[in-house]
């Protein structure tokens, strides 16, 4: 992560021990970044409503969900050049093959990509 994210998570961290200090012994503390009032995970479905409004508000019609980020952030990896051994470990997949089997055409226009540059 680069630091603009990891002071975003700290200032977040900070907030979320306010919250637990506040809720006392209501709050369950199972270690979740993203937690409700009452330490237990947020649900996805508050994400999705409030990612949707927000793409209301900005008048973007695009049907994006909180997952269209990770499969974007892959896309900009793969573009960036990293390896697809990182991407692999970034992701988390433990298999790599399930990381190039997603990922395959997106892996397939970098290669076309590099065959034109070289070229030129």
């Amino acid at each position: 992560m680069d630091e603009m994210q990891l002071n975003m998570l700290k200032k977040h961290r900070i907030k979320q021990n306010e919250i637990k200090l506040k809720n006392g012994l209501v709050y369950q503390d199972n270690g979740f970044t993203f937690a409700r009032e009452d330490g237990h995970p947020q649900l996805r479905k508050v994400v999705e409503t409030r990612l949707k409004r927000l793409l209301k508000k900005a008048e973007i019609k695009k049907n994006i969900t909180p997952h269209s980020f990770w499969h974007t952030h892959t896309s900009l990896l793969i573009e960036a050049g990293v390896g697809i051994n990182e991407i692999q470990q970034r992701l988390g997949h433990t298999d790599i093959n399930t990381t190039m089997n997603i990922y395959a055409h997106m892996n397939s226009n970098m290669e076309e990509k590099a065959s034109q540059q070289f070229s030129n």
